[in-house]
C-alpha cells in the first residue's frame, strides 16, 4: 500500500528542455544504468585513492598507520556528509525545480547550495582545528601517534572548504542529470591526489619528504583544483544550469528547500560512523584475531558502497524531476528499480562470498585465526548484503522525493541494534559469531525498514 498525492498531470510551468526532459520520459532501467556507471567509475577512483594512501602511509611506518586510523572516521564523515547527504539534498532540490519547469528557481537554488557548501567546509575546518586533538585523544591516540594524527588532520581539514565545494557543486551538476562530467573531474582529482600525495608524503623525485602532512596536502591541492574548475564551469554557461551571483539575493525558502533534505540526511552518515566505531570498540574485547577478521570483512562492505552509491545517486535527479513534474508513479518506479538493481548486484556478491569466503580472505591473510573470524563474518553478514544495497539506494531515492525522515530512522534502528545488542552480547560473554549475526540482522532491519518507509510515505505535494 502506498500513499501518494493524486497528481500525475503536466505541471503549470513551461516544459523543460532536452536532455533534462528525457529523464521524465526515457525507459527507467537503461537510463539508470547510463547515469550509474560514471558514478561507479568515480567511486572506484576514490577507493583506489584510499588504497594508495594506505600504501604510502604504511611505508612511513606503523605509527603513521595507527594515526590515520584515528583520522579516517572524520575524513569519511566530511566526504559522506558533503557528497551523499547534503549533496543529495542539493540534487533533489534542483531536480525537483527543473522537473517543474522552473529553471530560474533551480539556478537560484544552485547559488544557495554553493553557500551551504562553503559554510559546511568552514564548520569542519573550525571543528577539527579546534577540537581534533581532543577527538583523537578520546579515541586512544597517545604520544607520537597523536602527533602524527594531528599533523595529517590539520593539513587536511584546513582545506575542508574545497572538499565541500567540490562535492556540492558536483551535486548541482548531477541534479541536472549530468553524471558524466562530475565523474570525470572526480576521477582526475583522484589521479592528482595519488600522484601528489605520494610525491609529497614519501619525498619522491627529489622532493622534500613531508610525511603525513604531505599525503594530506595531495588531497588538499587536488580538491582545490577541482573546486576551481567546477566554479568556472558553472559560471561560464557551459553547464545545463548557470550560477548567477550578480542577481543573487538571500531567500530563506531556498535554503530550507535544500536543508529539509540535506540536514536531516546528514544524520545518516553520522550514524554510520558511530555504528562502525561502536562495533569496532566492542569487537576489540574479543581479541586481535577477531578484530582483524572483521576488518577484512568490512573492507569488502566498503568496496561495495560504490555500487549502492552509484545506483542511489543516479536515482536522485530521476525521482526529483518526476516529483517536480507531478509524475509520482514514475518516481516510485525509479526508486524501486534502483533498489532492485543495487540490492541484486550487491546481494549476489555477498552470497558468493558467504558460500566461499576464501575468494576474498585469501587475498589478505593466511593466518588461521584471522581467516576463521573473517569466514564467520561472511557466513552471517554476507547474505544480508542484499538488504544493505536496497536500503542505501532507497535512502538516496527518498532524497529525490524530499522524504528522507524514514530512511534516517531506519539507520538509527541499525545503530541501536548494533550498539545495544553488541553490549548485551559482550556482557553475556557470547561467542564472537553472535556479533557477526547481529551485524547481518541489523542490515536486514535497515533494508526492510527503509523499504517500508518508502512504501508508506506520501510523495508529492
Amino acid at each position: 500500500m502506498t500513499i501518494d498525492a493524486p497528481i500525475d498531470a503536466a505541471p503549470p510551468h513551461a516544459p523543460v528542455a532536452s536532455p533534462i526532459a528525457s529523464l521524465l520520459t526515457a525507459p527507467i532501467l537503461p537510463t539508470l544504468l547510463r547515469l550509474a556507471i560514471p558514478n561507479m567509475i568515480a567511486m572506484v577512483g576514490s577507493t583506489l585513492v584510499a588504497i594508495a594512501e594506505t600504501s604510502y602511509i604504511g611505508r612511513l611506518g606503523t605509527i603513521p598507520l595507527a594515526a590515520i586510523a584515528l583520522v579516517f572516521p572524520f575524513a569519511m564523515l566530511t566526504q559522506m556528509m558533503s557528497a551523499g547527504a547534503m549533496g543529495g539534498g542539493v540534487s533533489s532540490a534542483i531536480s525537483r525545480a527543473l522537473g517543474a519547469g522552473n529553471r530560474d528557481r533551480a539556478a537560484t537554488l544552485a547559488v544557495h547550495a554553493a553557500i551551504i557548501g562553503l559554510c559546511g567546509g568552514l564548520f569542519f575546518t573550525v571543528m577539527m582545528l579546534a577540537f581534533g586533538r581532543a577527538f583523537f585523544t578520546l579515541l586512544g591516540g597517545r604520544e607520537r601517534v597523536l602527533e602524527e594524527a594531528c599533523g595529517y588532520s590539520q593539513m587536511l581539514f584546513s582545506g575542508a572548504v574545497a572538499i565541500w565545494l567540490v562535492n556540492t557543486l558536483a551535486s548541482v551538476i548531477r541534479g541536472t542529470g549530468d553524471m558524466r562530467l562530475p565523474s570525470m573531474i572526480l576521477i582526475g582529482t583522484s589521479v592528482i591526489q595519488i600522484a601528489l600525495g605520494g610525491t609529497l608524503g614519501l619525498g619522491l623525485f627529489g622532493v622534500t619528504q613531508f610525511g603525513m602532512p604531505g599525503v594530506a596536502a595531495g588531497q588538499l591541492i587536488a580538491f582545490s583544483c577541482a573546486a576551481i574548475f567546477f566554479l568556472w564551469y558553472l559560471l561560464s554557461g557551459r553547464s545545463r544550469l548557470q550560477l548567477e551571483f550578480r542577481a543573487f539575493h538571500f531567500e530563506r525558502a531556498m535554503f530550507l528547500d535544500i536543508l529539509k533534505v540535506g540536514a536531516v540526511a546528514c544524520l545518516s552518515p553520522l550514524q554510520t560512523v558511530l555504528t562502525i566505531l561502536t562495533f569496532t570498540k566492542i569487537l576489540a574485547t574479543f581479541g586481535t584475531e577477531m578484530l582483524a577478521g572483521y576488518g577484512i570483512g568490512s573492507r569488502l562492505e566498503f568496496l561495495l558502497i560504490p555500487i549502492t552509491f552509484a545506483f542511489g545517486i543516479a536515482s536522485v535527479p530521476m525521482v526529483g524531476m518526476a516529483i517536480g513534474a507531478g509524475q509520482i508513479k514514475r518516481a516510485r518506479r525509479v526508486a524501486w528499480t534502483a533498489a532492485a538493481a543495487s540490492g541484486l548486484t550487491v546481494g549476489l556478491i555477498g552470497l558468493i562470498i558467504a558460500l566461499d569466503p576464501a575468494l576474498w580472505t585469501s587475498l589478505f591473510t593466511n593466518d588461521p585465526g584471522v581467516t576463521s573470524a573473517a569466514h564467520s563474518y561472511f557466513h552471517w553478514a554476507g547474505p544480508a548484503f542484499v538488504f544493505f544495497g536496497m536500503g542505501v539506494s532507497l535512502y538516496f531515492s527518498s532524497q529525490g522525493a524530499a522524504r528522507v525522515g524514514g530512511p534516517v530512522l531506519a539507520s538509527t534502528a541499525r545503530l541501536l541494534i548494533v550498539a545495544i545488542g553488541g553490549i548485551g552480547l559482550m556482557m553475556a560473554q557470547a561467542p564472537a559469531w553472535t556479533l557477526f549475526a547481529l551485524v547481518g540482522g541489523a542490515m536486514v532491519v535497515f533494508g526492510l525498514s527503509t523499504a517500508a518507509s518508502v512504501a508508506f510515505a506520501r510523495w508529492g505535494k
